[in-house]
């Protein structure tokens, strides 16, 4: 049963495709064999079992979404800059939730290569940030309230959290807009 040409790289994708589809908790080696046609142990060749494949997963999803909001924010400064980036986080959330809840906890110990994909996420988020005059402990501070901020958003909208028939569009810029006076002023 086993599959020639599998790679890490289709293991992680396959993943990523499951636990967008059928959530994040419901992701297991066996649904991730049946789905590329080999058995649960042949996944041992590629991936660390669950835990590496998850850990995979939160690489892979780290990667894209700083690459996604690093193209959003390019070219773009203060509050422009900061609606592109958050309309780009919100956008990766909704598009891939599986791999966004994975990508939601910070690394483990002596991971450098998620520490590497965290802080290259991290960079546009600084560069738009320092366009307000935050940089150092303070650029930090606003990083965790900007994330935390659109994080909380996200997960409610997934949730079903806002009964109100209000458009979430609009509510979702004027967080992001009150953000921005916040840290600007």
């Amino acid at each position: 049963m086993a599959r020639r040409g599998l790679s890490r790289a289709a293991v992680v994708q396959t993943a990523a495709r499951l636990a967008d589809r059928d959530g994040y908790d419901a992701l297991t080696l066996g649904a991730v064999a049946a789905a590329v046609g080999v058995r649960p142990p042949s996944l041992y060749n590629h991936v660390e079992g669950l835990a590496g494949l998850r850990r995979d997963l939160a690489l892979a999803g780290l990667t894209e979404l700083g690459e996604r909001i690093r193209d959003a924010a390019v070219g773009r400064s203060g509050e422009d800059a900061l609606l592109a980036l958050a309309d780009a986080y919100r956008a990766y959330a909704r598009e891939h939730p599986g791999v966004y809840r994975a990508l939601q906890r910070a690394a483990s110990p002596g991971d450098d290569e998620i520490a590497a994909a965290g802080a290259r996420l991290l960079e546009p988020v600084f560069a738009v940030l320092a366009g307000f005059g935050l940089e150092g402990d303070a650029g930090i501070h606003a990083a965790r309230a900007l994330r935390s901020a659109l994080h909380g958003f996200v997960e409610l909208e997934r949730v079903g959290g806002f009964g109100i028939d209000l458009d979430l569009d609009e509510s979702y810029r004027f967080l992001v807009r009150a953000v921005a006076a916040g840290i600007g002023a």
